[in-house]
């Protein structure tokens, strides 16, 4: 069976579009925020939804994302809640969600049972930061015997054994991330990036979404140029700081919605 992901890439592709790939963490600042969030999201542009699952102990995010998980914590999300959250978000939309954390939840879970759960709810793809894939031997058969695409990160220190790898054991799409660092929103793009990412494209056989730092939709026209796809996070999750309510909403489908339309000029 064909994952929502593959599909969503090859639908993109026979269009000559590049997909948007949005993050927000779940339960931020409380799951039903979440749930009225996705289907206008989806709506809005977003080809692929990224669920953050809160985690206390973000490294690899930056100011922004870590206050998101502390206010989602802090409202009391767990794991168990996020997957119940894409079971209701399953009646509303179809679009493709990747669950995007650190490896200590899901470890903690149970890999063969999370897998299975996950896929059960309507999860589609999973991203764990610092789970790379020389070190996922316990979660790789789980996820494949669920039908769950595993997705990895490389980043422009990435040898070539590392990018041979994550594209061996990888599925759904790889992940690169443009800048060395932490996430947020940056001023410009990376001069290298064009060099980097034909090199990554070149050694791959996945859709290369790029991401980290990327925040307004001339940045995201740059970088859709020379991937598959796009990922926005800190814009986004910047709005839940600045709103509420209605406003919020609005303020998330806005943006959404310009930076897609930046992917089809």
């Amino acid at each position: 069976m064909t994952s929502r992901i593959k599909k969503r890439f090859k639908q993109l592709t026979a269009t000559g579009e590049k997909a948007l790939v949005t993050f927000i963490t779940a339960g931020d600042p409380d799951l039903s925020v979440t749930a009225s969030l996705l289907p206008l999201m989806a709506e809005a542009g977003a080809d692929i939804i990224e669920l953050g699952i809160p985690f206390s102990d973000p490294m690899a995010d930056g100011p922004t994302i870590q206050r998101s998980s502390e206010r989602a914590l802090a409202g009391g999300t767990t794991l168990e809640q996020v997957l119940q959250l894409v079971t209701s978000a399953r009646k509303q939309t179809d679009v493709p969600i990747v669950l995007m954390g650190y490896s200590n939840p899901v470890y903690a879970y149970g890999w063969q049972r999370f897998a299975q759960d996950a896929v059960a709810a309507g999860v589609d793809g999973l991203l764990l930061v610092d789970l790379p894939p020389e070190e996922a031997d316990e979660l790789r058969p789980a996820a494949r015997a669920a039908g769950l695409d595993l997705i990895f990160l490389l980043t422009p220190t990435s040898g070539p054994d590392r990018i041979k790898t994550a594209s061996r054991y990888g599925s759904g799409f790889i992940y690169y991330v443009t800048v060395t660092g932490v996430t947020g929103a940056r001023q410009t793009v990376s001069g290298s990036l064009a060099d980097e990412l034909k090199t990554i494209c070149a050694g791959v056989p996945l859709p290369v979404a790029a991401g980290f730092g990327i925040a307004t939709p001339e940045q995201a026209r740059q970088v859709a140029s020379l991937a598959d796809g796009v990922v926005v996070g800190s814009a986004i999750v910047k709005l839940f700081e600045q709103h509420q309510g209605d406003k919020l909403q609005q303020e998330v489908v806005t943006l959404i919605r310009s930076l897609k339309q930046a992917l089809k000029i």
